[in-house]
């Protein structure tokens, strides 16, 4: 509404021009009163009663403004119109309305083509769906589908929402949202995600969730949330908005001063318009967040990015973000001659396969799949293991206080599941977080980046959150901490190592992500209460990830700040010489224009590739 209501200002603005062309050249146009010696032709009552109402709104946005707290530098066009009017040069005025009005259209188009991947991601949305009733397809709406419908999903199309595939196999697209260049095949029994695309083969799927909580639905949510809290380039623009509106209202009044002449007040007005400060930072943000997408984060406000740039210190969890949510075997040690290390982990395996938790579903995925066998009587105590009988034996796995009561004096500072056979203590398995092998390039390349702190945020033991630190090349570690010591560990960041970036993954992290200047969120796996709590998400499973957003946010930055600077500084010059009465309003107004689009082009390079540099790819 906001886009549209601009245009309309630029094509009333354009057929009021026309209207004054015609009345003044064609139809000989007389003054229909005076003022003084000013004359108020037909044509200029028109385009003044344009500039007056044009004025009053431009008044009221900064009134607006003020009230929020904000002091920006349209003050100076409004000035620029008044002047124009009380000198009467009328077509000086229509030119600036033309300026201010075709600036905030070319600012609007800008944008649009800054945030075009944005939009296609919104484009993409599945809406239609072929629901298989009793073997016929009928045609739903995606919103529509319910949990445990069948859904059948033709070569070519989008997968509508998440859910398992019945019947037939196929390979299937899933670039959009895990950022893998190869397709996957999935067989009956894989599970689909909603974005992804079929390939070759028709297959069957059923639905397993509503479309609200499916996989590209999420990513779509993030991106209207982005949407609906547009780049406020507040800081930047008004560090700069005050000095250059006093700097030029001071160069207008000198040269009206020393001229005598109100006349050369009102050119050093004309060409002191701020549409290039007003337009290069937001378009710079909307870029740098189009930039941002196009490498799989979603940036939910513009801010963001201008903290991003500046950030010192960045914190991390572990679970989830620096390691992947999955375990492997470190060591498999046996406390009875009976069994060797493989038995012991076969017989470990066979009673966790059917348990979902994440260190039975890991000691599963470690052991071979024929070491695995049947088990029955399988019993699980919440809290405390599972027992069953494998190949004759009764086998307990779990805690040690369920497993082998007595051996409780037994230290092990890893993580372990305890095991015991017909009664009699077994041993027992550790585990280990599988470090994301991106992970210590990731540390790496943010030191190189600028990063002053890098630490890690976690609830894990001591002993196991060092290991994973040193491996991941963390040096400041801070483990066995509850989510409001998370916070307050962020809070006690010292004013001069901020801001703090902090990432993670989990529901837990959501209260420290909030904390944080900037909370980044691993939202892969969906829109979870950390995506939610975060201001930027990354939509692949890959931590790398944190180095782009640096990196794209620096490169935005800069552009934004030389382009800003450069446009202060030409216009000034201009002010300079309109102070010499050499360029009349008129031409001063469309030398403004052109200033103005020479900004929105160079802004534009923000959505260019950033250098080595600020990705961190360069040694220091």
């Amino acid at each position: 509404m906001k886009n549209l209501k601009r245009q309309w200002k630029f094509i009333v603005v354009l057929i009021a021009g026309a209207v004054g062309l015609i009345s003044q050249f064609a139809l000989h146009s007389k003054s229909l009163f005076s003022i003084g010696n000013l004359q108020f032709p037909v044509h200029a009552i028109i385009i003044d009663i344009i500039g007056i109402l044009m004025a009053i709104s431009l008044l009221l946005e900064i009134f607006h403004d003020w009230k929020t707290g904000r002091y920006g530098v349209d003050i100076l066009a409004v000035i620029a119109v008044v002047s124009t009017i009380l000198i009467g040069d009328v077509w000086a005025e229509w030119m600036i309305l033309v300026m201010m009005t075709g600036g905030e259209t070319l600012e609007d188009y800008a944008t649009g083509q800054a945030n075009k991947e944005l939009r296609a991601l919104l484009d993409k949305t599945p809406r239609i769906a072929n629901k298989l009733v009793d073997g016929k397809i009928t045609e739903v709406k995606v919103d529509d589908l319910q949990v445990g419908d069948t859904v059948l999903i033709k070569p070519g199309q989008q997968v509508p929402v998440d859910g398992q595939i019945v019947k037939g196999t196929s390979s299937f697209d899933q670039s959009s949202l895990t950022g893998e260049s190869v397709p996957v095949t999935k067989n009956p029994g894989d599970e689909l995600m909603s974005g992804s695309v079929n390939g070759d083969v028709a297959v069957e799927m059923k639905v397993t969730k509503a479309a609200k909580d499916s996989e590209y639905q999420s990513i779509v949510a993030l991106v209207k949330s982005s949407q609906a809290q547009p780049a406020k380039f507040v800081k930047m623009a008004d560090r700069y908005a005050i000095p250059f509106t006093v700097i030029s209202l001071i160069i207008g009044g000198v040269a009206w001063a020393v001229s005598g002449d109100a006349t050369r007040f009102a050119e050093v007005m004309v060409v002191a318009s701020p549409c290039p400060l007003l337009i290069a930072a937001p378009v710079a943000l909307v870029s740098g967040m189009s930039s941002m997408s196009a490498h799989h984060i979603i940036v939910k406000s513009g801010p963001t990015l201008e903290k991003l740039a500046r950030a010192k210190t960045f914190a991390f969890d572990k679970t989830g973000t620096l390691t992947e949510n999955q375990l492997i075997v470190d060591q498999v040690v046996t406390d009875d001659k009976s069994f060797d290390q493989k038995e012991l982990q076969s017989l470990a395996a066979s009673v966790e396969q059917q348990s979902s938790h994440v260190i039975a579903s890991s000691l599963v995925k470690a052991t071979d799949k024929d070491l695995i066998h049947p088990v029955t009587n399988l019993k699980e105590t919440t809290a405390q293991g599972v027992e069953g009988d494998v190949d004759g034996k009764h086998v307990k796995v779990g805690k040690l206080s369920f497993v082998a009561p007595g051996h409780e004096k037994l230290n092990v500072t890893s993580t372990a599941v305890y095991v015991s056979v017909d009664g009699k203590f077994a041993g027992y398995i550790t585990l280990k977080d599988k470090m994301r092998p991106e992970s210590p390039k990731t540390i790496e390349r943010l030191r190189r980046q600028g990063a002053e702190d890098i630490m890690m945020l976690t609830g894990d033991h001591k002993q196991v959150a060092e290991k994973v630190a040193k491996e991941a090349g963390i040096t400041d570690v801070r483990s066995e901490l509850l989510p409001s010591q998370k916070i307050q560990a962020i809070k006690d960041v010292p004013k001069h190592l901020r801001p703090v970036v902090m990432t993670g993954d989990g529901v837990n992290d959501a209260p420290s992500l909030t904390a944080a200047d900037v909370g980044i969120a691993m939202g892969a796996k969906g829109a979870t209460a950390a995506s939610e709590s975060a201001d930027a998400v990354i939509m692949v499973n890959d931590i790398s990830k944190v180095n782009d957003a640096v990196a794209i946010s620096k490169h935005t930055m800069k552009v934004a700040n030389i382009d800003v600077l450069t446009a202060i500084g030409v216009v000034i010059i201009i002010e300079l010489i309109a102070f010499t009465g050499v360029i009349p309003a008129f031409w001063g107004a469309i030398l403004q224009e052109v200033v103005d689009m020479i900004t929105i082009s160079l802004v534009l390079l923000a959505k260019t590739k950033p250098s080595d540099k600020q990705f961190g790819l360069e040694e220091k």
